[in-house]
């Protein structure tokens, strides 16, 4: 939307966001307003026999199948590497650029949260795609990894505000049949979008760098504080942090918890899934007025928000779950 801003050195037109990263790298790029700047004949010319399609079938000849290249919505991290590789670094006219992420093997060291003390500790990470697998190692010199968490089980969005860290990186996998956090940072911060097919998630605020990026991911569709109460709706409500992540809706006492708490499986209409702004008439203990009770097959789910807008966003995001039939997967 709004592409008001162009690079008359490279020929294409571009949103005020993206006009900023095109500013980074002016030995590249050079940027003017379409509306503000004064343009002289020869820039004009040169727009009018480029544009965005010439470029893009320039610098986007040799791009893989499998590179995620992202939209307006994404983090500006994903946009920033997205553009140096296309036009500062020309991975996608020269194939033998590609290697670092086409290669399937990466390794190197992050800085990952302590699951109790909450210190970061450098760690050393492996991602391969021959084993389907990320593994952490808790010594250089170990033989066998901390954990080793599947690729076909793992998530991993963008969460630099959650962190702390402009290039913070919180990871899923499935542990004990029970979803598993791990957080981590890098200091350089430089990504190398591999194996990509469904883009990378972002989290809360924009992200400037990153360094790991496995081969699936997705967003969460929602995260915040919210109140709940206890399956008797007796035991008074308690503030607990929320991730809605596809079909699960899962509680932590604290954003950067290891382990959740509980979590609630949000199930299809058709299955007799629905939600509803407010909770029953006798409900006590919410400190929140904004309420949303969850029916499932087996029981209610009482849940108070703090603000109206928070209300409507959880219940605009709970609907659009339930509206969607289930995959046969979902059912198991």
């Amino acid at each position: 939307p709004d592409p008001d801003w162009a690079s008359h050195s490279l020929g294409i037109f571009i949103c005020l966001n993206c006009s900023g990263i095109h500013r980074n790298i002016p030995q590249v790029s050079k940027v003017k307003s379409v509306r503000l700047d004064d343009w002289d004949d020869a820039q004009v010319e040169f727009m009018a026999s480029n544009g965005n399609n010439v470029a893009k079938a320039k610098y986007e000849s040799k791009m893989p199948p499998f590179y995620y290249k992202p939209t307006y919505l994404d983090c500006q991290l994903l946009r920033e590497q997205w553009i140096r590789a296309k036009y500062e670094r020309k991975e996608f006219i020269h194939s033998e650029k590609q290697e670092p992420y086409s290669a399937g093997y990466r390794e190197g060291f992050l800085w990952k949260r302590g699951r109790d003390n909450g210190q970061f500790l450098s760690r050393k990470f492996v991602l391969s795609e021959r084993e389907g697998a990320l593994k952490y190692f808790n010594k250089n010199d170990a033989k066998e990894p901390k954990a080793i968490m599947k690729i076909e089980h793992l998530n991993a969005t963008f969460q630099p505000a959650k962190i702390g860290n402009p290039h913070g990186l919180q990871i899923t996998y499935l542990k004990d049949n029970s979803t598993r956090n791990i957080f981590v940072y890098h200091e350089d911060g430089k990504v190398r979008l591999w194996g990509q097919p469904e883009g990378l998630g972002c989290g809360p605020g924009a992200a400037q760098s990153q360094p790991l990026v496995p081969k699936l991911s997705r967003n969460y569709l929602k995260e915040g504080y919210m109140e709940k109460t206890g399956p008797k709706q007796t035991e008074g409500f308690k503030k607990r942090w929320f991730t809605m992540d596809d079909r699960r809706l899962m509680y932590f006492k604290d954003p950067l918890d290891a382990f959740a708490r509980g979590e609630v499986f949000i199930g299809s209409k058709e299955n007799s899934y629905k939600v509803l702004e407010g909770l029953p008439p006798s409900t006590q203990g919410n400190h929140w007025q904004h309420g949303i009770t969850i029916v499932t097959p087996d029981r209610k789910f009482l849940f108070a928000c703090e603000t109206e807008d928070d209300q409507l966003e959880w219940i605009t995001t709970f609907q659009k779950v339930i509206s969607r039939p289930m995959l046969p997967q979902e059912y198991a």
